[in-house]
């Protein structure tokens, strides 16, 4: 320990080396639950690159773990700390270093905040799409790290169709830089597609460049309120298969609604078993493609569709959306009061075509086991993220949540989905990587990660298993 901090002494400014035990339990974990976690054995906070570089030499040559993090929101345990490890984190790199309006390209550290970049773009005219629902406080470089979705990537897409090039601070040390600038480019292999998505077990992210877009056109709401979920999962198969593109289309099932409408009353359908929210930014076409969506919905069985009457309803919708991890938390504890409420929070996708099997299949398994659970999430990709709710101190009730959140998860797989969406696998999903990917896919994933981590130093045991070491 003595030997580890003074070599971080050397590389860093003292007050980039933390060590106050209140500290490193704070920087112990991220916000999945039931993941094991361990106690680091320092917090350094980097300004550069260049500092970065001097971390990870000192941890390569020490044998010593690295776990990455950035504003720690993740749900799948990526961002955990290891018994002994150094916790790099990266929210003191957050920087805005260049908006290129001509290029529509954006440079930036990895600690910036998304809703800061958004902003800030915003004043450029222009815009950064992907949204997740932390992006009041996710940082790019951890949203880079998982892949990050969010509300509008039904229309504009997940993060990585944004990230045109990467600065990578390797296990060794050393400094790779990958893509482009270019609107095009195809030389040599996709080396940033690579990183983005790895979660800290292939490289530490230090500068992104980011592509941007021009702003959106305005922007018409309405809510369609159904009596089943599956009912909801067909109207979102009809709106694709009648070649719509709303901005927005998210499903909120009767738990997540009555939850929201608890933890901050708006007025919202509690007596709904389900309710779609959707959205087509197509300025003067809007009111009609809105009208062609509102038209697939009552085909599919909708009982009610209203419009928002302004932008400041359509903007309460979007919050009511927003506050449904919150308004989970807070249904968890109040459902088992004194901290013993915990959420395990499932993100499968399936085709579109699927969805109203995925739904109808959740409903079932959680009343198989008699364990709440609600379901949210971004129906236009047929990503869903059934909320599981358990009381932490009972060990049957612990492994009943457990039991759904694994038929979940191979219920997924067998309507052709994914065992993550966008949260990533982290810890939470290895086995099921494992299943999705098959043995071949495993062991190439497995032979690029020993190619550039051959100690195994970054972030270990998240992702995948780790190698054997070689004596």
């Amino acid at each position: 320990m003595a030997d580890l901090l003074a070599r971080l002494a050397d590389v860093l400014p003292p007050d980039a080396v933390i060590t106050d035990p209140d500290l490193l339990t704070g920087h112990r974990h991220d916000e999945a639950d039931l993941c094991d976690s361990g106690m680091p054995a320092v917090v350094v906070r980097p300004r550069t690159t260049g500092q970065v570089s001097g971390v990870l030499r000192v941890a390569s040559a020490l044998g010593v773990p690295v776990v990455p993090q950035g504003a720690r929101t993740g749900l799948a345990g990526a961002a955990n700390a290891v018994d002994g490890a150094i916790v790099l984190s990266m929210t003191a790199m957050d920087e805005i270093l260049e908006i290129d309006p001509v290029n529509r390209t954006a440079v930036v550290r990895p600690g910036v905040i998304n809703a800061t970049l958004a902003a800030a773009v915003a004043e450029a005219g222009l815009r950064y799409p992907p949204d997740p629902g932390s992006w009041q406080s996710s940082t790019i470089g951890g949203n880079v790290a998982t892949n990050a979705g969010g509300m509008c990537c039904v229309k504009y897409g997940v993060t990585t169709e944004y990230v045109l090039g990467l600065e990578v601070v390797l296990a060794s040390g050393e400094v790779l830089r990958t893509g482009r600038r270019t609107a095009k480019g195809v030389a040599g292999y996709d080396l940033t597609s690579l990183f983005v998505g790895s979660e800290g077990t292939l490289g530490v992210i230090t500068e992104v460049t980011l592509a941007l877009r021009p702003p959106a056109e305005e922007a018409l709401t309405l809510v369609a309120v159904f009596g089943s979920t599956a009912a909801a999962g067909r109207a979102v198969a009809s709106i694709a298969e009648r070649g719509l593109s709303p901005s927005l289309l998210e499903l909120l099932d009767q738990t997540h609604l009555r939850a929201i409408e608890a933890y901050r009353p708006m007025g919202l359908r509690t007596d709904a078993r389900a309710l779609l929210l959707a959205a087509a930014d197509t300025g003067p076409r809007a009111a009609a493609d809105l009208a062609r969506i509102e038209e697939a919905c009552l085909a599919a069985g909708a009982e009610e569709v209203f419009a928002a009457t302004d932008a400041d309803e359509a903007a309460a919708l979007l919050e009511a959306r927003r506050l449904a991890h919150a308004a989970m938390e807070k249904f968890a504890a109040d459902t088992y009061p004194r901290g013993i409420g915990a959420l395990v929070i499932d993100d499968v996708a399936v085709p579109r075509a699927r969805l109203a099997e995925l739904l109808d299949g959740v409903e079932r398994i959680a009343a198989r086991h008699g364990i709440p659970v609600g379901t949210v999430g971004h129906a236009g990709d047929g990503n869903m993220h059934p909320n599981i709710v358990v009381d932490r101190t009972d060990p049957a009730g612990v492994e009943r949540g457990r039991a759904v959140f694994n038929e979940i998860m191979e219920l997924g797989l067998s309507l052709g989905g994914t065992c993550t969406g966008e949260h990533g696998v982290g810890l939470l999903k290895r086995e099921w990587l494992a299943r999705e990917a098959g043995p071949v896919g495993m062991r190439v994933q497995q032979s690029i990660k020993t190619a550039l981590d051959p100690a195994g130093i970054l972030n270990p045991g998240k992702v995948l298993a780790q190698p054997p070491k070689t004596p």
